[in-house]
């Protein structure tokens, strides 16, 4: 697995918004080595309201998202593909984090 550390200082610029032919918002992440990471309205939903529950909640410090595919009835725009709560412990969370850090 490749490792890759963004840091305010590794970033060129970030791009934000729906382009034309679109419904829904893109988040343009330029590296200044030259990367290009792109990422989709539904990965960013969840990435904030994860962190908005780290920073608000008293005892929940470490959450793992997952990739789930659904098939069954899903609303119009949405994909099959969401990230869901694993269901671990903050621990377990932390834990894994650390080992990955390493």
């Amino acid at each position: 697995m490749e490792k890759v550390i963004l840091r305010n200082e590794d970033i060129r610029r970030v791009l934000m918004g729906v382009p034309r032919a679109h419904r829904h918002l893109r988040v343009h992440i330029e590296t200044k080595s030259g990367a290009l990471h792109v990422f989709q309205e539904a990965t960013v939903a969840n990435i904030v309201r994860v962190y908005v529950t780290l920073k608000t909640h008293p005892s929940i410090y470490g959450i793992e998202l997952i990739s789930k595919e659904y098939d069954g009835n899903l609303k119009e725009g949405y994909a099959k593909g969401q990230l869901v709560e694993s269901g671990k412990g903050s621990q377990e969370v932390i834990g894994k984090m650390d080992k990955l850090l390493r």
